[in-house]
């Protein structure tokens, strides 16, 4: 399994998070869709996975650490 980069999760839950896309580069399919129909939380979850993957604390769907 290759391992998901941190600069393209970064990028793309800033300028495309509000519709799941983050979540869809991750692995987690489900929370993609559910983040795309509740348009990001209202940009609240948005918001906060941005912070998450930023700090280091989001991992991809396998459990591994996002490659720096």
């Amino acid at each position: 399994m290759e391992k998901k980069s941190y600069m393209t999760a970064i990028l793309l839950s800033f300028f495309l998070g509000v519709v799941g896309v983050d979540r869809f580069y991750l692995g987690y399919t489900g929370l993609g869709v559910a983040k795309l129909l509740t348009l990001g939380g209202c940009g609240v979850w948005a918001i906060v996975d941005f912070i998450m993957i930023a700090l280091g604390k989001m991992k991809d769907a396998n459990g591994n650490e996002l490659e720096r």
